[in-house]
């Protein structure tokens, strides 16, 4: 080893992984070094999952085309395009291992470019056809001195497949096979964007940024400041009392075996603490190794976040990842499938979740879960052993229904993983009566019905349909009051007819999260303090946001919606129950009429509403609601796609892999992220960008200042040169900023409907 920490090459025979252009060869990293790492690193990774040899193989043999001169050559200045990655493939998907071999093969034949589909029609060149080239360079049979595989590979120990029967477990198997082959292809790129960057960190001297900030604490450290910060509430009202009896019992529950739970706790009951609570205890108690949180909506990642690193005191900012974007570049071009190479490995903004709390979407979690990309892959084996808490778990969309489903038991049945479904409003997802659905959840609070009769704070009713102007003259007949609405248009319009009232304030993902932040802070300060205050708002503020109003008027939506309205009034229970009403209502206006498919959920809250119009919300009109939706929507529909369909006819050597990913899809228009330089911590990050050296840590900094713009939105701004690339030489399309400030509105926040009003006296990034 040389003063670098780099092996020497010996001979001309050497054989090398990365290169350091203008450096000697000496310092250079050497194959077989890289090759060892990487297995070493993602059989660590895969041994919680018990696939360790599975993982350590395909680390071993994924860069096996690098035996080969021609590559050499290339790491040397050659601009000959080399394949490195098939020779691996071929040598374990057809000279031994059978059933194993083939699904490694999908992640060493992808480790740059993504997974393929095994067989057909793609993006990407399929598996069967990369396989059988003839077009590869010859390899050296050195490598084998190197790397000594072992003689067999199965699956993993104790890998069970789904069912009872053997036709339901035949009908998932191909959907498991699918999961692992994602999995260990996540143990892999993990561990080879490890090893590449602490390679190029250390021939710079750098330190390995993963050790440049404070160390993450353990998980017995985080409960006992949770310990310390629940210990300060007082029981010191009714609600109170209850919320102090669920987080009691909860936590009772922590010692039971790891599998599949239910948390159903009414609106305002404290779940969001006794969840945290219950997954610190319940890791502790198994082993598991973190805790993730699935947040519904994009826009209150950042709250519940912040509610986690308070609770957690002065570990907190150490102990809290949050991930809710997705700052990556797009895939390789098809003309040079392998351009992620070295050093442009390190301009991705990829997360792999090695924190001991993530907090992410369900966006970002679910299409993961079905990616082929190697940066949306890489964090999915932190996934296994840990606790999942799905929070709002019925907000899973109907249209991949199924697949979510099927993904959730899978976790909890091969990865070690405890999932959480965290809801006031439960879906009802159990087999027998939902297809493939989920078996043995239990729950975790006590006798849930009588919980929600006790914590009764609010009456619904439906008022009829209501034009414009009689929603208006409702916003104005209240000094306290908030009106939620099904689009942004309705939104704007609302606000825009009271604006001139006191305490008017408005809410929209058009706002970047710190915008929103300000806003929801002023709400709160003018209802405590007993001021106007006529807050209009998307369903945005549904899910998880604190906020206390005498009256709620909610559009039509589903009964969950109306539910998590609900949970903003009255939601201390200081109010009585005849003075604190959730309104339903209409609207008349055709321009503000909900898509088609949120008709389907107002149609069948309508219906339970007329049935059960005492107790709309109890656990019981819950699940007729939601039993009412999937026998409207009909099985098929609960997976439009038909991703279950597709893979039930796969073979092993036919996964579609890249199919799946295109296809799960649970925003159907395509989102585009914009920065705004709200203030000034923005956009020091943003100058920051021009000299850092990675952009993981900074990506995740610029979250809160995010707005996703639809496609046509972003095209139209990106034109008229109103957003611009952040050092597009070094970072490509990643970083897109907000270049004129006269767009981004105090009230409204970022308009893009109209870039004919831009002007160019305001382009000022």
């Amino acid at each position: 080893m040389d003063e670098k920490g780099c092996s020497r090459g010996t001979s001309a025979t050497t054989y090398f992984a990365h290169s350091l252009p203008g450096e000697d060869e000496r310092f250079w990293q050497p194959l077989p070094a890289h090759l060892l790492n990487v297995g070493a690193a993602a059989g660590a990774f895969a041994s919680v999952f018990d696939a360790q040899m599975l993982a350590t193989v395909q680390g071993w043999l994924h860069d096996l085309g690098k035996y080969t001169l021609p590559f050499q050559e290339r790491l040397r200045g050659s601009p000959l395009r080399v394949d490195h990655s098939t020779h691996g493939a071929r040598i374990i998907a057809q000279q031994r291992f059978g059933l194993a071999g083939q699904l490694l093969a999908y992640g060493i034949a992808g480790h740059h470019a993504g997974l393929a589909n095994g067989q057909g029609e793609g993006e990407r060149t399929a598996l069967a056809d990369r396989l059988r080239s003839a077009d590869l360079p010859v390899l050296d049979p050195v490598w084998e001195r190197d790397i000594a595989l072992p003689d067999k590979l199965g699956l993993p120990s104790g890998f069970k497949f789904y069912g009872e029967t053997r036709q339901q477990a035949k009908d998932r198997q191909p959907f498991q096979l699918a999961f692992l082959t994602r999995m260990l292809f996540s143990c892999l790129v993990d561990a080879d964007f490890i090893d590449t960057e602490r390679f190029y960190r250390q021939a710079e001297n750098e330190p390995d940024h993963r050790n440049s900030g404070p160390p993450a604490p353990p998980l017995e450290a985080l409960r006992s400041q949770l310990d310390s910060h629940l210990g300060q509430f007082k029981a010191d009202s009714e609600v109170n009392r209850l919320r102090s009896d669920i987080l009691r019992h909860v936590r009772q529950q922590a010692a039971r075996d790891p599998g599949l739970f239910s948390l159903t706790v009414p609106t305002g009951g404290g779940k969001t603490l006794a969840s945290l609570a219950f997954a610190l205890d319940h890791a502790i108690a198994h082993g598991l190794r973190r805790v993730i949180f699935v947040i519904p909506f994009t826009s209150i990642v950042e709250q519940n976040a912040a509610v986690f690193r308070q609770a957690l005191g002065p570990l907190g900012e150490a102990a809290v990842l949050e991930h809710h974007s997705a700052f990556v570049q797009a895939d390789p071009p098809r003309d040079d499938p392998e351009r992620y190479q070295s050093l442009e490995k390190l301009k991705l903004a990829m997360e792999n979740w090695d924190a001991p709390i993530v907090v992410t979407t369900a966006v970002q979690f679910f299409e993961s879960l079905f990616a082929a990309k190697p940066s949306q892959c890489r964090k999915l084996h932190n996934i296994a052993g840990s606790v999942v808490v799905l929070d709002e778990a019925q907000t899973m969309p109907l249209k991949l229904l199924r697949p979510c489903v099927a993904a959730i038991d899978e976790l909890a049945r091969n990865y070690r993983s405890s999932v959480v479904l965290c809801t006031a409003t439960q879906p009802a997802l159990e087999a027998p009566a939902f297809e493939g659905g989920l078996t043995d959840v239990r729950e975790l609070t006590h006798e849930p019905t009588q919980l929600f009769r006790q914590l009764e704070r609010v009456r619904v009713r439906h008022i009829g349909t209501l034009s414009d102007e009689a929603l208006a003259e409702h916003m104005r007949s209240r000094e306290q009051v908030l009106c939620i609405v099904n689009n942004r248009r309705h939104a704007r319009a609302v606000y825009q007819a009271m604006a001139d009232l006191p305490g008017a304030r408005h809410l929209t993902t058009l706002m970047c999260a710190k915008h929103r932040s300000k806003v929801l802070a002023e709400v709160r300060q003018m209802l405590k303090e007993g001021l106007p205050c006529r807050l209009v708002s998307t369903s945005l503020i549904e899910a998880g946001v604190d906020v206390d109003f005498p009256t709620v008027l909610r559009a039509e939506a589903g009964l969950d919606s109306i539910a998590q309205a609900a949970g903003r009034c009255n939601r201390e229970g200081r109010r009585a129950l005849n003075a604190s009403d959730v309104l339903v209502f209409a609207t008349e206006n055709e321009d503000w009429a909900p898509p088609p498919e949120l008709k389907q959920y107002a149609q069948a809250a309508r219906e339970v509403l007329r049935q059960c119009e005492d107790d709309p919300l109890l656990p019981e009109a819950i699940e007729r609601y939601f039993s009412l939706l999937y026998w409207q929507k009909g099985s098929e529909r609960l997976d439009e796609p038909n991703l279950m369909g597709q893979l039930r006819d796969s073979r092993p050597d036919s996964l579609p892999m890249e199919t799946l990913a295109a296809k799960f899809r649970m925003i159907d228009s395509v989102q585009m992220p914009v920065i705004v330089p709200y203030d000034d911590d923005a956009k020091k990050v943003i100058d920051a960008l021009t000299y850092a050296q990675g952009c993981a840590g900074l990506a995740r900094k610029l979250q809160p200042y995010l707005v996703q713009l639809p496609r046509q939105g972003f095209d139209a701004l990106y034109k008229a040169g109103a957003v611009i690339s952040v050092t597009p030489e070094k970072w490509g399309d990643q970083f897109m900023v907000l270049a004129h400030e006269g767009l981004y509105d105090p009230h409204f926040g970022l308009s893009w409907d109209n870039p004919t009003l831009i002007r160019p006296d305001l382009l000022s990034w």
